[in-house]
């Protein structure tokens, strides 16, 4: 048994100052330590480009930056410097700053499918907003959300259908329902089940895979037939699907989109998008009720407005959708060879458009196992690759992708010999990670 460990004691002395002030030892729950093997959860000083420091001083590659914001690598100087520009000339006024026009151009100009923005600081607001806007121009009730993705909003109307939904009312969830993914006939079903009551159908467009042919126009066909609002989750497809999102590569266009992560480069930045009939019920220039929108305080903070500008401008300039989309085939085809050397190619399996890739960790029946994702996540780690995901950003470079092949290798080596053994309990060192939804602790 390979018995090389890394050992972090100033990460662990500050996960447990963390968990002492902060619920879940974190901001948010797909970054606490559960999801890392026992004592291999680091803690982050500082990072550049495609790489981070923990305050143990060990460096990574890091893949998934940000929970997939970061695209462009930490620190990006275009993105830095229309920040620094702002700095000293304030940031939150008592009127709309000339900023969110320039924003505001700036979007509409690159997701030319959206007639109106309204920008705001997390994308659970964004959606939420889309459901109350889709509620308010339907008169309807239900909200049909896509079963087979897996978070939407941190409100209720979402996470009352999954595991952890304690504290959310039974009422509040019955109006919530699901279809399947790629099912235009069972979506209708779900429509013909709740006749004139489904307000709107949200889902992200595309996942881990592709979507079936003609299955977005479909969607948007049984939307205008049976009179809901269909809303694509654009949070982690806009700008790595295209720079005009997923709606701007299948050529689908919904009523409303929401954009968030790569927009603000890990600047806190989200977008509500669509159709100005019905973005401007949340507005003042027309004559029905009004609808409360979005109301932010800090939604137009003009620091992450300016990131999001910079974001927006690098990509079209500088190619980033098709570096994202090349940097991400180089892996995946380096780690399917490194596992299939290793006799593991069956059982470490990399799933995902290429600028937005997942990994698999199957066992010896080939089911999805939480065990052998911890060993393979503790050599990934101790060999300086930080992958919950191999969600590439545009700054890695050709050597970045060589070292983590190569630790990949060397993590699918150990994962045949768990194999063989038939138990990967000798090579955890402790619990096996955790999945984020789950009703117990």
């Amino acid at each position: 048994m390979d018995t090389e460990e890394l050992h972090l004691p100033l990460s662990r002395t500050a996960n447990e100052r963390l968990h002492a002030m902060i619920p879940g030892g974190a901001h948010t729950y797909a970054k606490g330590d559960d999801q890392y093997p026992d004592n291999l959860a680091p803690v982050i000083s500082h990072g550049s480009g495609a790489h981070v420091w923990d305050v143990d001083g060990n460096r990574y590659i890091e893949y998934g930056s940000g929970l997939r914001s970061v695209s462009l690598g930490h620190a990006h100087p275009r993105v830095v410097e229309a920040v620094r520009r702002e700095l000293d000339r304030g940031c939150n006024f008592v009127r709309p700053s000339i900023v969110e026009v320039a924003a505001a151009e700036r979007f509409l100009a690159t997701v030319p499918t959206a007639e109106m923005v309204k920008f705001a600081k997390n994308g659970s607001d964004a959606t939420t907003a889309a459901v109350r806007l889709a509620r308010a121009a339907t008169g309807r009730t239900r909200v049909a959300i896509c079963a087979d993705h897996p978070f939407f909003s941190v409100d209720d109307w979402f996470i009352g259908t999954t595991p952890m939904s304690a504290g959310i009312p039974a009422e509040t969830n019955e109006l919530t329902v699901t279809f399947p993914y790629g099912d235009l006939a069972a979506t209708e079903e779900l429509l013909k089940r709740y006749p004139e009551d489904v307000a709107c159908l949200i889902l992200e467009p595309a996942a881990q895979t592709e979507p079936p042919p003609g299955y977005l126009a479909g969607l948007r066909e049984l939307a205008d037939r049976y009179g809901c609002v269909l809303v694509f989750d654009e949070m982690i497809t806009g700008l790595r699907w295209s720079e005009a999102g997923a709606q701007g590569l299948y050529g689908v266009v919904p009523d409303l989109s929401t954009f968030g992560k790569a927009l603000g480069n890990g600047f806190a930045v989200s977008a509500l998008a669509g159709r100005r009939e019905l973005m401007e019920m949340g507005g003042l220039r027309h004559s029905g009720e009004r609808v409360f929108l979005l109301s932010t305080t800090h939604g137009a903070e003009t620091h992450s407005l300016a990131a999001s500008m910079a974001v927006l401008t690098t990509y079209t300039e500088e190619g980033i959708t098709a570096r994202l989309h090349a940097l991400g085939e180089r892996l995946a085809a380096g780690v399917r060879e490194a596992a299939a050397t290793m006799g593991v190619g069956d059982h470490v399996v990399v799933r995902g458009r290429a600028s937005n890739l997942v990994f698999a960790t199957l066992d010896e029946k080939g089911q999805p196992s939480q065990e052998y994702r911890t060993l393979f996540l503790r050599r990934l780690i101790a060999g300086g690759v930080l992958a919950p995901s191999f969600v590439v950003s545009s700054a890695l470079d050709e050597a970045d992708i060589e070292r983590t092949v190569d630790v990949v290798a060397q993590a699918c080596a150990v994962y045949r010999k768990a194999l063989d053994a038939g138990d990967p309990s000798p090579w955890l060192a402790g619990r096996p990670v955790k999945p984020v939804f789950r009703r117990q602790v």
